[in-house]
């Protein structure tokens, strides 16, 4: 059996959680200075927490933890290690599995608790030079750490949780959380054992950058702990970074001998106290503490709740409802197509799954850097359910309106001349002549083999460049056939 237990780390706000505040005297003429709390740190952590259905303690306690670095110039880092901001919650996540047909599962994972802390600099390794650069401009900015518990046994369903957590997290406006940029990493801590028996020794992977390499380093170091010990070796409880071009875990330090990271209370923190609506005293001014239950009242729709409404209101399946949440800006770009066209949801999610998001992902843009706006594409598909163009006809004018020209789908219709035959009896005589050059086709229909009249179909669909309703012609034909 295979455990796995995640550390993400959240930069919040992108602003100093701890910035020093000057007190009798200006920054030029500086007699004293304190440390001072950052508030919209503390409200995007309880939101975070409640969120992810943490109990939120009302005090909570800051502390120093110490430790050298090259990227840690104070030589400190001022965390929560004895009594953090939220403890106790949960994060239910779904994966899709494939079988015959796509299932999603639900399963959920447990927060043991998040903390706020001070972040530290970025080393920036140069091989080539041989030299290492320090980067201090988000060192004291604050960060976030969701520390959950050892319910996850792969890759796949690691990084699914992350996924929803990320969702989570931008829902709110706690972070963007982008993990390219620094915002989100995360620290998977994996081990191995056999039913039954305790956890085996783990090993930590360090600040993973993306969901893919999150995936790929818990179950190369699943693997990796799995051949170690089945020949006979003994499992290092060490620190591991992930080498994206090689595709494995590689060892940075061990930790056989536990650091003394020497903690202390913070003495620049007081305790920090928050407020509900039972506890917070008559007399004393709601802005300069932090209510838990107003920022309850003012949390929005979370992932999983948004993805219940598409399903219930649209009718489409779950899984497509993940994938127009997974993809920022999707849903919106979906509901505006809705509002604009004729077409059902089920035909018009086709159509955003199957054909504008593939055409975004093999030319790398994003749905806001789309050339195709909801509006084109409602226009579109209102002609297509008109009937005025076929679906094939549809596809050409999709693949016109990608070049950014600013014509809309009726100008590109005329100008390629795309509209459907209305003319019947022209159509009959191209289904006509169609039929008088495969006669192998026709008796081959004739004689009961009804799957080879797709091919004549396909043929005249050909003669007509697309502009003839196939649901017609197929009338056309077997009456012709039947004569």
């Amino acid at each position: 059996m295979q455990t796995i237990s995640l550390v993400p780390d959240v930069s919040l706000w992108g602003t100093p959680s701890f910035p020093h505040s000057y007190q009798n005297g200006s920054p030029a003429k500086v007699q004293k200075f304190t440390k001072v709390l950052n508030r919209r740190c503390v409200e995007a952590a309880v939101m975070t927490g409640l969120a992810l259905n943490c109990s939120i303690n009302k005090k909570s306690l800051f502390d120093r933890k110490h430790y050298f670095y090259a990227d840690l110039p104070a030589g400190y880092q001022i965390t929560q290690q004895r009594v953090p901001i939220a403890v106790n919650g949960s994060l239910s996540y779904s994966l899709c599995v494939d079988n015959k047909m796509s299932q999603m599962v639900t399963k959920t994972v447990r927060i043991k608790q998040i903390q706020l802390e001070q972040d530290s600099g970025k080393s920036l390794h140069d091989d080539a030079r041989s030299q290492t650069l320090i980067d201090l401009n988000r060192a004291g900015v604050g960060l976030m750490e969701v520390v959950m518990e050892p319910d996850m046994c792969c890759g796949e369903e690691a990084a699914a949780a992350v996924r929803e957590l990320q969702l989570i997290l931008q829902t709110l406006g706690s972070s963007q959380a982008i993990m390219a940029e620094g915002q989100l990493r995360v620290d998977a801590n994996v081990s191995v054992h056999h039913p039954g028996e305790p956890y085996g020794v783990r090993t930590e992977v360090k600040n993973i950058n993306s969901m893919r390499f999150l995936a790929k380093a818990v179950d190369y170091e699943i693997q990796r702990q799995i051949e170690e010990l089945e020949n006979g070796g003994t499992i290092l409880n060490e620190t591991r970074a992930f080498d994206s071009k090689l595709g494995c875990t590689i060892p940075m330090r061990d930790k056989e001998g536990k650091q003394d990271y020497r903690f202390m209370p913070e003495p620049n923190l007081p305790p920090l106290i928050l407020y509900d609506a039972r506890s917070l005293p008559v007399d004393m001014n709601h802005q300069q503490v932090v209510n838990i239950d107003w920022i309850r009242e003012r949390l929005p729709d979370l992932p999983s709740v948004t993805r219940a409404k598409l399903v219930e209101l649209y009718g489409i399946l779950p899984e497509h409802s993940f994938t127009l949440l997974n993809e920022d800006g999707l849903a919106e770009y979906f509901e505006n197509v809705i509002k604009k066209t004729q077409m059902k949801p089920k035909k018009v999610i086709g159509w955003i799954l199957n054909d504008l998001l593939s055409y975004l992902k093999q030319h790398a843009l994003t749905v806001k850097e789309s050339p195709v706006s909801s509006f084109l594409l409602a226009d579109l598909l209102n002609l297509l359910e008109k009937r005025e163009i076929s679906s094939s006809a549809a596809k050409q004018v999709l693949e016109e309106l990608w070049k950014g020209e600013g014509k809309t789908p009726l100008e590109i219709v005329k100008e390629k001349k795309l509209e459907l035959i209305q003319d019947q009896k022209e159509l009959e005589q191209i289904c006509q002549a169609v039929i008088d050059g495969q006669e192998d086709e026709v008796m081959a229909i004739k004689a009961g083999n009804l799957k080879v009249l797709n091919k004549l179909i396909g043929l005249v669909q050909r003669a007509t460049r697309g502009r003839s309703n196939p649901v017609l012609v197929k009338q056309i034909l077997e009456k012709k056939l039947s004569e």
